[in-house]
Formats: structure tokens, C-alpha cells, sequence
């Protein structure tokens, strides 16, 4: 398992399954050209550049240039790295038939062959001091999942830490543990509603 502190953006969800067996990081998937209209989604993209980077793995195919085009185009600040899969042909067995090029995608790569591209491109695995601490019950014992005021109190933290403000509960867990500690997390909490130390 290849440890990674960057964010890596994939094109679909089965990409990401098949990529989650072989990295530990945050995957964001792009939904194919789902991408163009996804506000929220690119403003995610946007933030994790600035803070930790990004790890663009697109699909070997036109389609794929053009998404990591766009998303190039569209983030300004922060750190990019390309990681290219090589063309194989071939179908995805999930597929009944191949794509418009003939290439396998991400998720028909072979795990070895992803890896390798993840070296040539000078990614190897990078310490997390991090213990990915913050849960669903971390949020629900700080008041910011199934509350009355939780959906408030959850918007101005993400404010405050420069989030989007419509993040799922998952999205944001999964960005709160590439941030922070649940016991940091707690601070800032009470720091930003006056509160004391009586959770």
C-alpha cells in the first residue's frame, strides 16, 4: 500500500475502487466530464492543491486528456502531478464491450502496471504523521452530525477552515483527517462557538 499525502483524482467510481487497494489517500473522482459543471466538486480539487496537492491519473484516452486538461486549466494555485497510465488495449471485464479507443481505463490496469506509474512520475509512499482519528462519532459527540443545530455549526467550521460549504458528512471526514486530529478538531470547535472544555 502506497502511502500518499496529495489528493488523487480519478475519473470514476470504479477507479477508485481499484485504486484504494493500492494507495492510502484521499481519491477524488471526477464523475467523467461530470467534472465541467461540478462547482463544488473542482472548488474540493482547488482547496486540496493548495494544501497537500494534487495527483492527476486520468485515463490513457482522449476523453481522459481532456478532463486532466480542464482541471489543469482550472486550478491556479498549488501543487499538480500527472501520473500517466501506458495504452494497453483491451475491455474491462465489467464492460460488454471495449471503449471508443480501445484502451483499458484506470480500473482495468493491471495493479502493477499503476504502480509503476506511479514511480515513474517520482510518487512513492510519503509518512502521514495523521492517525485518521475523526469518525462519524466524532462529529455526532461535537455537535456537528444529527443535531438540531449540526448543519450550522458544520458550515462555519468548513468557512473557517476555507472548505465548500456542501460537503457530504463522508467528504468532509475524509478532508477533516488529512487536516487534523480529532483532539485538534475539538479545540477548533469550541475555539470558533466560545465553548470550554466540557465535551
Amino acid at each position: 500500500m502506497i502511502k500518499i499525502k496529495e489528493a488523487v483524482i480519478v475519473e470514476g467510481k470504479y477507479d477508485k475502487i481499484k485504486l484504494s487497494s493500492i494507495i492510502d489517500a484521499v481519491i477524488i473522482v471526477t464523475n467523467g466530464f461530470g467534472i465541467f459543471k461540478d462547482t463544488e466538486k473542482l472548488e474540493l480539487i482547488r482547496y486540496y492543491a493548495k494544501k497537500s496537492g494534487i495527483i492527476i491519473l486520468t485515463d490513457s484516452d482522449s476523453a481522459g486528456r481532456k478532463i486532466r486538461g480542464y482541471i489543469k486549466g482550472a486550478v491556479k494555485e498549488g501543487s499538480i502531478r500527472n501520473v500517466y497510465i501506458p495504452d494497453i488495449f483491451g475491455k474491462e471485464k465489467r464492460k460488454r464491450t471495449a471503449s471508443a479507443e480501445g484502451k483499458l481505463g484506470v480500473e482495468g490496469i493491471d495493479v502493477q502496471t499503476i504502480i509503476s506509474a506511479f514511480a515513474k512520475a517520482g510518487i512513492t509512499s510519503s509518512e502521514s504523521a495523521l492517525p485518521h482519528d475523526i469518525t462519524n462519532i466524532t462529529l455526532y459527540e461535537l455537535g456537528l452530525s444529527g443535531g438540531k443545530n449540526s448543519s450550522t455549526l458544520r458550515k462555519k467550521l468548513q468557512s473557517s477552515l476555507g472548505l465548500p460549504s456542501l460537503l457530504s458528512t463522508g467528504a468532509l471526514i475524509e478532508v477533516l483527517n488529512t487536516m487534523m486530529t480529532a483532539d485538534e478538531l475539538k479545540e477548533k470547535v469550541m475555539e470558533s462557538e466560545g465553548r470550554t472544555n466540557d465535551i
